[in-house]
């Protein structure tokens, strides 16, 4: 192990010890470009000096667990994927009585919000339950808020139609301060709560899981960890959606799916 590596491994069982949350198995080189950019902004000479501070500097370690978490979403993304979710997915959840959907690593909720449309739409949402979880709890807090950026509405409104959406897509928020905030009725079809991917076990049984562009981040033995967990947590026959740069594929429980759109990477479970 280089220098560099073992200082990015002790930092890591630093940051273990002190706050619980265990990224010792997540994909190195994303995790030293954080801490890199970190190291600048603080204007420190090495890791080993970082985690130093942050063993001393409780702020500072939050700041750098905020660093770790993946943000990065938006309305609709990839509207293919919800094109499908609409025509070959929920069609087949309408006979169950209450229908139990996970996003996992949901960040600020964009997609969570993007599936309680769908679920309107399709006439299935007063029998929904939507759990949007993520291990950043200020996230979660703007999440909570179903309050996005106006200026951001047109780009979701283009991914709403491409998804197969035929109503008018503003009639789902009204503007406030420069700010589109969501309908009550779309808030409150959403529980959002903290869970830790990594370290967190299954809390219910879903009939779809979808956690997409996360477990890329993941090394591989922790993807085939969280893959088992979310194996786990679904009713049989359930389904899974991933981001289309991540697959089952060569995963230990891909047998145990078969493909309902492998192109938008949706998986059924046998």
């Amino acid at each position: 192990m280089d220098k560099q590596q073992l200082e990015l491994q002790l930092l890591l069982d630093a940051i273990y010890a002190l706050s619980g949350y265990d990224f010792r198995e997540y994909n190195r080189s994303s995790i030293l470009r954080r801490i890199e950019h970190r190291i600048r902004l603080e204007q420190l000479p090495t890791i080993t000096r970082l985690t130093a501070e942050i063993i001393h500097n409780e702020p500072l370690l939050h700041t750098v667990l905020n660093d770790f978490s993946i943000n990065v979403t938006e309305m609709f993304r990839d509207p293919l994927f919800f094109r499908t979710l609409r025509t070959d997915v929920l069609p087949k959840l309408a006979h169950l009585e209450r229908i139990r959907i996970w996003h996992a690593g949901c960040a600020t909720g964009e997609e969570a919000y993007s599936m309680a449309i769908l679920l309107k739409e399709q006439g299935l949402l007063e029998r929904a339950t939507i759990y949007a979880t993520d291990m950043n709890e200020q996230v979660l807090l703007r999440a909570k808020e179903g309050a996005f950026s106006l200026q951001k509405m047109q780009g979701y409104t283009k991914n709403y139609l491409l998804a197969g959406g035929e109503e008018a897509f503003s009639d789902y928020y009204k503007t406030e301060n420069n700010r589109a905030i969501f309908n009550q009725e779309l808030r409150e079809a959403i529980t959002f709560a903290q869970h830790n991917l990594v370290t967190d076990q299954s809390f219910q049984e879903f009939d779809m899981i979808l956690c997409r562009n996360v477990l890329i981040y993941f090394s591989v033995p922790l993807q085939h960890k969280v893959q088992k967990l979310f194996y786990e947590s679904l009713a049989r026959g359930g389904y899974l959606g991933l981001g289309d740069k991540e697959t089952i594929q060569f995963t230990p429980i891909a047998r145990h799916y078969h493909a309902i759109d492998v192109a938008e990477r949706i998986y059924q479970k046998s």
